[in-house]
């Protein structure tokens, strides 16, 4: 007698993994909003080229047929949506990016095959696998001990990041709370990317092309000329960026 051996099936591998968006929220009429948005783009050169975007239409009284004609208009700009958020369901159309939740990054979680376990076998898998959906633990603080040069871009959503080093323009530093820059700040420091109002920026020389906390954004043409080449503290006080010479 025979006894035929099936061959051995490889449990799918499923991961969890976050990626930093930048979210833009629309105002109406669009027409004015799509202006600021290219004042944006032309003072702030590639600052969407290749990036992520959400956009978040939570609020708006539009129909299917104007937030079909406000993607049109960012696919023209370059601005690759990835997803919406805050549509009603009534406006997401065929063809449109998916509707998009908030989340939180998980582990590579490896599914087993339990169909064929045994009930206390079965059970422990599932619980194996239940244990690895939980969420690393989160580092406060992250330190770049070199300059960031041009092209690079560090992205720490989960708190502080210090750079003991100059950021070159062309370069980026996103955080999700403070950013501190020991050296000159020649390119983009976006501050508080994760809803931080609180966020605060400081830099031994400010030269920026781009500065921003929880959204809110000046570019090198906003920045007071007092303290340009200076020691700087940037902080939100309500809508307003500020920005003060460190020492003053």
């Amino acid at each position: 007698m025979m006894t035929e051996t099936l061959p051995s099936r490889k449990a799918v591998r499923l991961r969890g993994r976050s990626f930093l968006a930048l979210v833009l929220s629309p105002e109406l009429p669009f027409r004015d909003w799509l202006a600021q948005l290219d004042d944006l783009a032309r003072r702030s050169t590639g600052f969407f080229l290749g990036r992520p975007i959400v956009l978040d239409v939570a609020g708006l009284a539009i129909t299917r047929e104007q937030l079909a004609d406000l993607l049109a208009e960012l696919t023209k700009r370059n601005v690759r949506v990835m997803g919406i958020e805050g549509a009603l369901p009534s406006i997401l159309g065929p063809g449109m990016p998916p509707e998009m939740k908030g989340g939180r990054a998980a582990a590579d979680i490896e599914a087993p095959d339990t169909a064929d376990m045994a009930p206390a076998a079965k059970a422990q898998a599932e619980s194996a696998t239940a244990a690895r959906f939980a969420p690393p633990p989160v580092a406060a603080s992250l330190v770049i001990d070199q300059p960031v040069r041009s092209g690079q871009s560090i992205i720490f959503p989960e708190g502080d990041v210090t750079v003991l080093g100059s950021v070159a323009s062309g370069a980026e530093v996103i955080a999700g709370g403070s950013i501190h820059i020991y050296g000159a700040l020649r390119g983009r420091a976006l501050a508080g990317s994760a809803g931080n109002p609180s966020a605060r920026i400081f830099c031994r020389k400010l030269e920026a092309e781009l500065i921003a906390i929880d959204g809110l954004y000046k570019t090198a043409e906003d920045l007071d000329p007092k303290t340009l080449g200076q020691p700087v503290h940037v902080w939100l006080d309500d809508t307003v960026l500020k920005t003060a010479v460190l020492g003053n």
